[in-house]
């Protein structure tokens, strides 16, 4: 237990110093400091149309809107015409159309839960052309956002809040682009799979033949956790050795997650000219990370006490992927859960009762520890916002911070937001328990039925998307693969 805590500490320690490295670089790049890729910038915009200009937050999410539902529209006619598309050794036709307008949706939205197989449905071409770059621009938006807010923050006036096509090259050129070329060098090196090649036909023991899935792997969970996206190339996810191959890769995609979340307070206290605000909002997020870690890993490392009564007390390794111990088992939930990633590597539906409560609560909270990128940043900034208010009240002062006024009307915007996440909760997951084809789809019935109910609306509904909870994908990948 000593060794998994100091672990745990020098875990921290590596993620705080690379916030404090990459905040400044973030800082450098959305000023435009650095430019050492204008040969690749000035085409795109001239291609695209761009002049540069500032935008008002207006037309800032009018750009926003518009780049996504284009993103939508792309990746479902990719879904839908893949069987006509290249790089289809597997021969899958289109995907269904219900599926296909979930799938797209949800990558759009970087939410990335999947209602499908994707080593069984999805074609190279459609994870490489459509799925992984979602991956990309996806978390791009979300980056530009999170700047568009601290630029407002930091300015007088919200008259430029800069423009959302240079923000989002930037974000992918600078941020995402280099970091998941590193990340996926890393995966090959462990032995993860990065062809175009079809499956592999193994013989197993019982002589019966199985196809191995294989194809672009590495880069496409590089992106995903870089994004904090979680869309996996195989059904399982990370817990596929395929996709997390060792307790390196682990690691790796953990502090990957975190990366740029635990950034952005270094890069708001930067573009403020106050580090010390930035260091209270990354100090109040590791706090409650560290707090949740250990509430997680405590649940989990007491095992099952019905099984304890017949045996030796034991961690259960139910539904966990046996390669990794409890350490960066429960890390990995926490790391996904609070930065919104969808990736999961232990099926949480097998977490004790204690230690499936913290991913549940991570989302509930707004995924604003650390949250995803961008968006995480912009969710803490809501109750940075509620907290002055609340404090300038108790001591009779005008609430103020940063030199700007907070009144009626910010309040009420940051009620509004703050209030979507428990409407669409409970009143979907309530209108789900009238529905017929949602009870169906419940793998478990009781009590555990309601949280998987819970779970799954907890999780569409968040800012970003934070994993699975139901084991039902394992039957599909095990099963599907055979011939």
């Amino acid at each position: 237990m000593a060794g998994d805590l100091t672990f745990f500490a020098l875990f921290l320690a590596g993620l705080t110093l690379m916030g404090m490295a990459l905040g400044p670089w973030m800082a450098r790049v959305f000023t435009g400091q650095v430019r050492f890729l204008d040969f690749v910038e000035r085409p795109l915009y001239r291609a695209a149309g761009v002049t540069g200009q500032g935008q008002r937050w207006t037309g800032y999410a009018a750009a926003v809107l518009a780049f996504n539902a284009a993103g939508f529209v792309l990746l479902y006619l990719i879904l839908q015409l893949q069987g006509f598309l290249p790089f289809n050794p597997q021969g899958f036709g289109a995907m269904e159309a219900s599926r296909a307008f979930n799938t797209a949706i949800s990558f759009m939205t970087n939410t990335n839960w999947q209602s499908h197989g994707g080593e069984t449905t999805v074609s190279h071409f459609s994870q490489m052309a459509g799925l992984t770059v979602q991956n990309f621009v996806s978390a791009a938006t979300g980056i530009a956002v999170a700047v568009a807010v601290v630029r407002g923050l930091a300015s007088r006036s919200g008259a430029d809040l800069g423009n959302f096509w240079v923000d989002l090259t930037r974000a992918t050129l600078y941020l995402l682009l280099p970091g998941a070329i590193l990340i996926t060098l890393v995966m090959v090196w462990q032995g993860m799979p990065q062809t175009l090649a079809a499956g592999v036909t193994a013989t197993t023991l019982e002589g019966a033949q199985q196809v191995i899935a294989q194809g672009p792997v590495a880069s496409q969970a590089a992106i995903k956790m870089l994004g904090t996206n979680g869309g996996g190339f195989f059904n399982a996810n990370a817990a596929h050795p395929s996709e997390n191959a060792t307790p390196l890769t682990n690691l790796v995609q953990i502090h990957a997650i975190l990366a740029i979340p635990a950034a952005f307070p270094f890069f708001f206290g930067r573009m403020v000219g106050d580090r010390p605000q930035g260091w209270v909002i990354f100090a109040a997020m590791t706090a409650m990370f560290v707090a949740v870690l250990l509430f997680a890993y405590f649940a989990e490392a007491r095992g099952n006490p019905l099984h304890a009564a017949i045996t030796e007390p034991s961690v259960s390794m139910e539904g966990k992927a046996t390669r990794f111990d409890l350490a960066q088992t429960v890390l990995f939930v926490v790391a996904t859960t609070v930065a919104s990633c969808g990736a999961v590597s232990p099926m949480h539906d097998s977490l004790m009762a204690l230690g499936g409560m913290i991913p549940l609560f991570n989302m509930l909270l707004g995924e604003i520890i650390y949250g995803g990128v961008g968006a995480g940043f912009y969710g803490m900034v809501l109750y940075v916002v509620l907290t002055v208010f609340i404090a300038g009240l108790m001591v009779g002062r005008t609430p103020e911070w940063l030199g700007k006024k907070i009144e009626a009307r910010e309040m009420k915007l940051a009620a509004l937001t703050l209030l979507v996440m428990p409407v669409g909760v409970l009143v979907l997951s309530a209108s789900s328990i009238l529905t017929g084809d949602a009870q169906a789809s419940v793998q478990d019935a009781g009590p555990h039925g309601l949280s998987e109910r819970i779970y799954a609306y907890a999780s569409g509904t968040a800012i970003r998307n934070a994993g699975r909870m139901s084991r039902k994908c394992w039957p599909q990948a095990s099963t599907s693969i055979r011939r």
